[in-house]
């Protein structure tokens, strides 16, 4: 018992070459038994993975939904893929005919699935973010060094070789030392609508178990499925849905920290659309991190007229993707396997390509009972807190004047995305004496508590943890 508490563990000291003997699979030989919870947006991507990785068979699937679930058992079938289907994720995770599960459910039902299924001696592939709020993620790492088993992030950059690679050249020094990583999200988002009152869940919806941990209010948002995404009780907005990709890109250029940063400020707003999201379609993070920060921004509206045909707007060719400075230069690279190195001038001076399956990657790490611990569940936890943490700091914030705004962000860098963020939303019409821009709270943490310190602590730690129902809690 000594000896396999000190293997599980070592996780968090860095030093994971070789879980515990309970993370091998059953047979090593055999093929993996895999099943996939969560069958809408990337749940598809999630099935199509399995059916293309080596060692590993696509055996069950899962959804509330009986719609969703049937269709995909059918569409299976007419490839002559027979499946067993499971409305309630618990029977699942009992069943002894599967061995590992993928995640692809809604944010706030991720690390409750997760642990739900490591505790019954499943390994597990967790889609992003992998956690709804801090706390949890947290929860997700020692689930995994407690049970045992492999849990992998679905932050895909981690297995693709060239950003392996272009990261390894870059450590030798040939760009100079790190000055600051940066991460997009201009991603195109459309208003979802406002429903004239609330109403009840699909017919076809398990709403008690698509709740999960939250109390299964009536619904107010038009469309069922994806919307969720820009309502907190149950999403993250961008910066937690499409930011934790390229958050973790960040955290991979710094050296993978294992501590969450000093400080973090947020602002922005939900611009241009009056409808039922809560979640900030236009916002710049910036986390004080050493010996250099992370700036991210999301922007949700086109380039102008709130014309979506008019495009997005990008920097230096980035929409969705990484530019990480350097003092001779910068890497590049958007949402995929390819990235390149410019000199300060704007000059390509070497490129990098290659891919590699993340599903497959998984399955060979449980396969042979060892993982990488850039693929585990606290390197996933640790990218997907950021994306927390700069939430919490706009929750606390109020409308604040452009000068203000401007003095809260004095890094050079962070000043000017400001000065940017502030001609977009004016080129889409917003009025900032009428919309003003939140200004978040300046927030310091302690890194390696994970919790909040100083002027704004209380209130923000309140937000590290979500709220759980009885016989959805979260235990370790």
């Amino acid at each position: 018992m000594k000896r396999r508490h000190f293997l599980s563990t070592s996780a968090f000291a860095g030093t994971w070459s070789l879980l515990s003997p309970l993370a091998r699979a059953q047979g090593a030989n055999e093929e993996l038994r895999v099943a996939v919870i969560g069958l809408n947006g990337r749940g598809g991507s999630h099935i199509d993975g399995i059916l293309s990785a080596k060692g590993a068979r696509l055996v069950a699937l899962c959804d509330c939904d009986s719609k969703v679930l049937a269709r995909n058992v059918e569409k299976l079938g007419k490839k002559s893929v027979k499946v067993e289907a499971f409305a309630d994720y618990r029977k699942l995770c009992e069943s002894k005919d599967i061995d590992a599960v993928c995640i692809a459910t809604p944010n706030h039902t991720h690390c409750l699935i997760a642990i739900t299924a490591a505790a019954n001696g499943k390994h597990v592939y967790l889609e992003k973010p992998v956690s709804h709020n801090v706390w949890e993620g947290r929860k997700l790492a020692e689930a995994q060094a407690k049970y045992g088993k492999i849990i992998q992030h679905g932050f895909q950059r981690r297995s693709e070789t060239c950003w392996e690679e272009a990261f390894a050249w870059l450590k030798e020094g040939n760009l100079g030392k790190l000055r600051l990583a940066r991460g997009f999200c201009y991603k195109p988002r459309p208003s979802i609508g406002k429903v004239d009152a609330p109403k009840p869940a699909p017919a076809e919806v398990d709403y008690e178990l698509w709740a999960g941990p939250r109390e299964p209010a009536p619904v107010k948002r038009g469309k069922f499925h994806y919307d969720w995404h820009w309502q907190s009780t149950y999403g993250n907005g961008d910066l937690g849905n499409q930011g934790p990709h390229q958050l973790d890109v960040c955290r991979w250029a710094l050296g993978d920290p294992k501590e969450l940063p000093k400080s973090v400020i947020s602002c922005g707003g939900r611009f241009a659309h009056d409808d039922d999201g809560d979640v900030a379609n236009t916002q710049i993070v910036f986390l004080g991190y050493e010996p250099a920060p992370i700036l991210f921004e999301v922007r949700g509206l086109p380039k102008k007229g709130v014309d979506y045909k008019s495009g997005m707007d990008d920097f230096k060719g980035q929409q969705i993707g990484n530019l990480i400075e350097y003092e001779g230069g910068w890497l590049a690279g958007g949402h995929g396997p390819g990235c390149a190195v410019f000199d300060t001038a704007g000059k390509k001076v070497k490129e990098f390509k290659g891919g590699r399956s993340h599903f497959q990657s998984w399955v060979d790490a449980i396969r042979s009972g060892k993982q990488d611990p850039i693929h585990s569940a606290e390197s996933g936890h640790l990218s997907s807190a950021l994306a927390h943490i700069g939430n919490i700091s706009w929750d606390l914030g109020q409308g604040a004047s452009a000068s203000a705004i401007q003095e809260a962000f004095p890094h050079p860098a962070a000043a000017d995305a400001v000065v940017r963020m502030a001609a977009n939303l004016a080129a889409n019409g917003v009025d900032p004496a009428k919309q003003p821009v939140r200004l978040g709270a300046a927030l310091t943490l302690d890194g390696a508590k994970e919790t909040f310190t100083g002027t704004h602590a209380e209130k923000a730690n309140a937000l590290l943890k979500g709220s759980y129902r009885k016989g959805f809690e979260i235990t370790v």
